[in-house]
């Protein structure tokens, strides 16, 4: 996976380059003007009774190859938040993972919630480019960028209003936390081997300073995990395949929720 993320890097630093060609960055500062204000990811976690998943639109992944080709990313979409789900996640790197802008702005026309533009992101033309598309969320992965950068697109990200996820492995990469940052996503893949494994998320949880919200990521296979990871101090959870391998991941969604929120009344969460 390590050398999948160096090649997937690659391939964006291609991509971001071949945009600039066509918009320059003064223009997508200029289109940010006509986007929507932006609405709180924290927020939408931490209101009173919220459920905390972020559900996700996420076609295919170079793990599971393709998952679902033929999700309505309308459909989808509206049915995870019908379903209660506390906000979106919309893949936008087509190479590897199948998503495009169009799905975005598709999904932002049709949800006033707050939504995450899942993509790599590497360059500040890519923050101001999230913005004009409408994200109110953007997501950093410390093992594809340096300190110095991270610290640069949050803070950019913030000055824009947007709130920034800074995914973590290890916990060799708290160090790469700032005070742009608002939200840890703590990812439960192994990098090397492709595993999951949520004791990751629950190892890290204590070691994340206070003062920033917690999310986990990957390998949620069940109710009871997002219970478990409740339990252990996170407001989010978010989840992709194990919606969008089902033929109708709206339902998926929904018959999770309803066995996830008669869990947490039993357990008094």
């Amino acid at each position: 996976m390590v050398s999948i993320l160096s090649d997937i890097i690659n391939h964006k630093r291609s991509e971001v380059a071949k945009r600039k060609k066509k918009l320059s960055t003064d223009y997508l500062k200029k289109a940010v003007e006509y986007a929507p204000t932006p609405a709180s990811l924290i927020n939408a976690l931490t209101v009173k009774d919220a459920c905390g998943i972020i559900a996700e639109f996420k076609p295919r992944s170079p793990s599971a190859g393709m998952i679902n080709q033929n999700a309505d990313i309308i459909n989808v979409t509206s049915g995870y938040i019908a379903a209660g789900a506390s906000a979106i996640s919309v893949l936008t790197d087509n190479h590897f993972f199948g998503g495009s802008f169009e799905n975005f702005i598709l999904a932002r026309q049709k949800n006033t919630c707050p939504i995450l533009q899942k993509d790599f992101i590497i360059d500040e033309y890519q923050v101001y480019e999230a913005r004009s598309l409408g994200a109110d969320v953007i997501l950093l992965i410390a093992s594809a960028l340096d300190k110095r950068k991270v610290r640069e697109l949050a803070h950019i990200a913030r000055s824009l209003k947007m709130e920034t996820i800074l995914e973590l492995h290890t916990e060799d990469e708290l160090d790469h936390l700032c005070s742009d940052i608002s939200i840890v996503g703590i990812n439960n893949r192994d990098l090397k081997t492709f595993n999951t494994d949520l004791t990751n998320s629950v190892r890290l949880a204590d070691k994340v300073p206070d003062g920033f919200m917690k999310i986990s990521e990957s390998g949620i296979k069940s109710p009871a995990d997002a219970i478990m990871l409740k339990k252990s101090g996170f407001d989010g959870f978010l989840i992709g395949s194990l919606f969008m391998k089902s033929i109708d991941p709206a339902k998926a969604c929904k018959d999770f929720m309803l066995e996830f929120n008669d869990l947490k009344s039993k357990e008094c969460l």
